[in-house]
């Protein structure tokens, strides 16, 4: 597991573009058969991957969780982004096809993964944060979500958002995820954009074409600065970070919060104009 510490605005603002990237930007999720995971000191959100190809992955203890198990005190949440896949929760399988998701509640004792063809893998992108009270595990599909349609053709914008992980969706502690896939000919997201000083939040890009990009920007209202991100790569947003971007084409993203509050329409929206 790696571990990457809380970085004050202040600082951030003299990073370099590699003192960035090696900062807020998680790369290289989806090895085959093997588990990634970032642990980052905002907010100790856990960012992960996994990809299991020839057979089944177990998530367990470390010495970073300094628990018996790692769901002792966490809960989590996974959304596959690949082909058919199966999580099992102490015994209880959920299979979930590419977009769904599954909720996993604090005390969760053995959790593993497989996929249910080898000759097309699951990618499960994980996110888990700190938790104090057990809820259920449950799978979420696309029909479960809270479905949003925001945006326009005239601004480059128009995007569904599939609340997927939600509190008008299902109870957990903090985490809230979801899926917003933009329409063909769209690139914007997020913009107007928004800080949020009651949460962090993490970005996931897929459904990129290998040789398109997305410029994310990050960074306070007034010092904005931009990472250049590829497929299936993450970037984490601290509380006082703008987090918006456009792509060379459309893409679909997967969006994780945790913090104080789990009401999405909860944000400080930054007027235009005062963007720099």
């Amino acid at each position: 597991m790696e571990v990457r510490y809380s970085i004050h605005p202040e600082h951030a603002k003299g990073f370099d573009t590699e003192r960035l990237r090696n900062e807020f930007l998680v790369t290289d999720l989806f090895r085959a058969d093997v588990i990634r995971l970032v642990y980052s000191h905002n907010d100790r959100i856990i960012v992960g991957g996994l990809h299991p190809v020839k057979g089944r992955l177990t998530l367990g203890a470390s010495k970073e969780l300094g628990t018996e198990y790692f769901f002792e005190r966490r809960e989590g949440g996974v959304v596959n982004i690949g082909g058919p896949g199966v999580v099992t929760i102490d015994g209880t399988a959920y299979e979930i096809a590419k977009n769904e998701a599954v909720y996993i509640g604090k005390g969760a004792r053995e959790v593993s993964f497989m996929s249910k063809e080898g000759t097309s893998p699951a990618k499960f992108y994980f996110l888990s944060a700190p938790a104090h009270k057990e809820y259920p595990s449950r799978r979420i599909t696309l029909t479960d979500a809270r479905k949003l349609e925001l945006g326009s053709d005239e601004n480059s914008n128009a995007r569904t958002i599939y609340q997927l992980i939600h509190p008008d969706v299902l109870e957990t502690c903090q985490l809230c995820m979801g899926v917003t896939i933009l329409k063909p000919h769209n690139v914007w997201n997020t913009m107007p954009t928004h800080t949020h000083e009651r949460r962090m939040e993490v970005y996931f890009y897929y459904e990129l074409p290998a040789d398109q990009v997305v410029f994310h920007l990050m960074g306070q209202p007034h010092e904005t600065r931009h990472i250049v991100m590829r497929n299936e790569e993450a970037v984490l947003s601290p509380s006082w970070s703008i987090h918006s971007g456009v792509g060379t084409s459309n893409y679909a993203f997967i969006w994780g919060m945790i913090g104080e509050n789990q009401t999405y329409t909860d944000m400080d929206t930054v007027p235009m104009e005062v963007l720099r």
